[in-house]
């Protein structure tokens, strides 16, 4: 196994000045979002790549910036932009949104997200969709969460997809108690930086991806060939999450506080569930999950699958961890593939 780089060594290598995709969007902004809620009017950052006529809401977990849906935002808001719209934002608490001090829920999250496509016009002051453009909603971990509450906030008919990846509609014990508390709190325990990117890296991306070479710096739209590759993935991860953590604005505990409880307290029951495959229509909903998910277990996806009912799309990817947009380039493709099928 390969020695990973420690933190000092991840940021002198020349690629860590050239970490952020060259993905300009075609618009980008604040959205005054939250009026007349609680911790409200905040604003909330967006960007919108590609101008074409599917609708796709990409929508970020725990701690992350909505730049880690950069595969996608090329792949769709880039290489495809004539097809498709790609609107990706920084949740409350993180990035560029602001941070206000006030009880998060996935719920209220959701909300936000209403807002904010009302402000961008892809929702009207009834929630219906303008130019009879359907959205379709992919959302990640936390993310996921979001997207259930959401698609039950918006009127029937207005979702054409709905992708849950990496998700649940509740946290349960799966794990020994230890274990799972363990898992729980390592979150918000000091410890020296290089163990905590390493175990957060080890945490939600499979070993096989992360002492895979890296080769991003190779890749279209990527940051450039100038500051060459990183010897694994893990430290191409481990690089990126070192930025993140320097970006103290963007970045922090409060946030990443606030975010995590709205995450522990999300909970759908079976009959909510249900109820949303009868919204949404079963065969528009996909389920992913990797079987080697450390963060969220594979048990939560099966829960998904039974409580949704017949019909929906159930994919596992063999060996994959918790990131699968990140993981298997057959993501992209799949997920266009489903998109296509609900037209």
């Amino acid at each position: 196994m390969t020695i990973p780089l420690t933190a000092p060594e991840l940021a002198a290598h020349p690629a860590f000045r050239h970490l952020e995709w060259k993905l300009p969007a075609n618009k980008e902004g604040l959205a005054r979002v939250g009026h007349g809620r609680r911790g409200g009017p905040f604003n909330i950052w967006y960007e919108l790549h590609g101008t074409g006529p599917t609708r796709m809401v990409f929508i970020m977990g725990l701690g992350a910036y909505r730049t880690a849906w950069k595969r996608q935002t090329r792949y769709f808001g880039h290489q495809r932009a004539d097809d498709y719209s790609v609107l990706i934002f920084d949740n409350r608490g993180v990035g560029k949104s602001d941070k206000p001090t006030t009880r998060y829920s996935t719920s209220e999250m959701a909300q936000d997200i209403v807002d904010l496509l009302q402000q961008i016009g892809w929702l009207d002051s009834e929630k219906q969709v303008t130019q009879a453009q359907k959205l379709n909603i992919i959302g990640v971990s936390m993310g996921g969460m979001i997207a259930q509450e959401l698609a039950l906030l918006l009127p029937k008919g207005t979702v054409n997809t709905l992708v849950l990846q990496s998700t649940a509609a509740r946290l349960v014990r799966t794990a020994p108690l230890i274990t799972h508390l363990t898992q729980r709190i390592n979150m918000f325990l000091p410890r020296h930086l290089d163990v905590q990117l390493e175990d957060t890296a080890r945490r939600i991306f499979s070993a096989r991806f992360l002492e895979a070479p890296d080769t991003e710096a190779d890749e279209p739209y990527s940051g450039g060939p100038e500051g060459g590759n990183y010897p694994t993935n893990l430290d191409r991860y481990a690089a990126g999450e070192l930025a993140k953590r320097m970006d103290t604005a963007g970045f922090t505990p409060k946030g990443f506080t606030l975010q995590a409880w709205a995450a522990a307290w999300h909970s759908k029951s079976p009959e909510q569930i249900a109820e949303l495959g009868y919204q949404v229509g079963r065969t528009r909903i996909a389920v992913c999950h990797g079987t080697e998910d450390q963060m969220i277990s594979i048990q939560h996806a099966q829960m998904l699958k039974a409580e949704l009912g017949v019909g929906i799309e159930y994919k596992i990817w063999e060996g994959a961890g918790h990131v699968l947009m990140w993981e298997e380039k057959e993501f992209d493709p799949w997920l266009e593939e489903f998109i296509h099928r609900q037209r």
